[in-house]
């Protein structure tokens, strides 16, 4: 090779090899959907972001991060999916299981991680939880023995606790299910159950007041986005009400909540990242095994209890992995 020859073969390879330097990466666009307000689920969807960047994930850096809601009206949901489509999207995560069936009826083809979910097999969201098959995986948030345990606690708080109602949505996947569990657990425990039906947020009041008419001594709140919105103003019926109340998620317990038994909702959606950081790197949902909560939380608060003067237990409080005073 001639001098002349080697030299634009240099200088050919310098233009090429400073060409592709200065080719900008691909940065992942994810898409994160609640139902709930934004507001509301701010602690979530923050324990999400967390987890990423415990992962190196710096939102806005090497990633993005499409934040959308719902707002409490599930119709918005195939507006919402047709945007993030748009926008190319590589990774959607749902803060619920609302959120997962719009996806899903969708026909959404990119990985779906589940952030919360309290029945994915039953919801039919996966095959099985070791082997989700399709193109959703994430975490669940439910186990069946959690219904029972909450009534259990509740009985144990009030030794003569006879009814109690219970405070749930038809239409949030789970529920079903979950008031199965809390109807055997009150077959065992002697309690009457008072099931009231919460469809719109609207109509809380008149809830509280239809357990008041029918004697109910305490209340059981199951999840659901209508109530996650509402958090503040159910705490404070409860309150006004004087009705031990024991919660679906801990958040409620920054709201002034008496008491809380479940999985740790905020530890969920932190984990949640490490399955984006997966599939980012090539994972198949159907190859990753949903993870079940590991780690149950008791949470009593003492001030909640004094203002409807209840008196807790010292054998209950021992058992509290924490107690607010």
């Amino acid at each position: 090779m001639s001098r002349t020859h080697y030299c634009l073969l240099i200088t050919i390879l310098l233009i090429t090899g400073s060409a592709e330097a200065q080719q900008p990466k691909k940065v992942p666009r994810i898409g994160y959907i609640t139902n709930a307000s934004l507001q509301s689920v701010a602690v979530r969807y923050e324990a999400f972001r967390q987890g990423l960047h415990e992962l190196g994930y710096g939102d806005g850096k090497n990633i993005i991060i499409e934040y959308r809601s719902a707002e409490g009206k599930p119709d918005r949901f195939p507006m919402i999916l047709e945007e993030l489509a748009r926008l190319k999207v590589e990774v959607i995560v749902t803060g619920g299981g609302t959120v997962t069936r719009a996806a899903k009826e969708s026909g959404v083809t990119m990985p779906i991680v589940m952030a919360n979910d309290s029945d994915p097999v039953g919801n039919g969201f996966v095959a099985s939880l070791a082997r989700p098959s399709g193109n959703i995986t994430g975490l669940a948030n439910y186990r069946p023995e959690i219904s029972g345990k909450q009534l259990e606690l509740l009985k144990e708080i009030i030794p003569r606790l006879t009814r109690v109602a219970v405070l749930g949505t038809s239409t949030q996947p789970g529920n079903e299910q979950s008031l199965k569990e809390t109807e055997l657990a009150a077959g065992t425990l002697g309690v009457k159950i008072q099931y009231l039906e919460v469809l719109d947020s609207k109509n809380l009041v008149a809830v509280f007041q239809a357990a008041i008419k029918g004697k109910a001594e305490a209340m059981l709140l199951m999840s659901g986005a209508v109530f996650t919105s509402q958090r503040k103003q159910i705490v404070d019926l409860a309150v006004k009400n004087r009705l031990p109340t024991i919660y679906p998620q801990s958040d409620y317990m920054d709201d002034g909540g008496l008491m809380f038994y479940g999985p740790n909702i905020t530890e969920l959606f932190r984990r949640a990242a490490t399955y984006v950081d997966k599939i980012l790197k090539g994972a198949r949902p159907a190859d990753l095994p949903v993870e079940q909560p590991k780690k149950f939380e008791f949470v009593i608060n003492l001030k909640a209890a004094k203002e409807i003067g209840l008196t807790i237990p010292q054998s209950v409080l021992y058992r509290a992995d924490k107690v607010i005073k």
